[in-house]
């Protein structure tokens, strides 16, 4: 039976935005955030990174770097007691330098196609689901799926029709109230 997951952005939202991230060692996990995917995880809740990577097509690293840092930052929070389920990227971008990614395609967000194949994959129920983020392209990802997104950053502008369901300071506070949407 399909259940609800929680989507989450990666840069400034999990770690540290540094622009285009090319070395594992360069990742900041942000105060707060594996501690918050600890509660995600002990309350049951699947935890699935969604990442637009365009740097790949930019040429500014390749898919086996972006494995690397994945697989960093996933043991990083595991020594954290965190746990994520899946990791889906966007490697495309339409101007892109690299022929093979430099199209338009519908898994770069707010396209929802990484959303619709963690579904498939892990068995999810889209319209029940969450996104945390810190831009209004991932609320507008969740939406275009039926969830409900929350928007990071209070100080962040959303165009009128991208109304996130709510807005947090952090991932902390966005978990805490997911964990209380759920239950209501």
């Amino acid at each position: 039976m399909p259940k609800p997951g929680v989507f989450l952005d990666r840069d400034d939202t999990i770690i540290k935005d540094v622009g285009y991230l090319d070395n594992p060692e360069g990742i900041e996990i942000l105060p707060g955030a594996a501690k918050a995917i600890k509660s995600l995880n002990d309350y049951g809740m699947p935890v699935i990174v969604v990442t637009n990577q365009s740097g790949i097509a930019r040429g500014m690293f390749d898919e086996n770097t972006l494995k690397r840092i994945h697989d960093r930052l996933i043991n990083l929070l595991k020594m954290q007691g965190a746990r994520i389920d899946a990791v889906y990227y966007c490697p495309h971008h339409p101007q892109g330098k690299i022929r093979v990614y430099g199209i338009t395609c519908r898994c770069r967000k707010p396209e929802p196609g990484m959303l619709v194949k963690a579904a498939r994959d892990l068995c999810l129920d889209l319209p029940q689901s969450y996104m945390v983020g810190d831009k209004a392209i991932d609320i507008e990802t969740i939406h275009r799926v039926g969830g409900k997104g929350i928007l990071l950053d209070p100080s962040k502008t959303v165009d009128a029709g991208l109304r996130p369901d709510f807005i947090a300071a952090n991932i902390t506070v966005a978990v805490q109230w997911i964990l209380e949407d759920i239950d209501t």
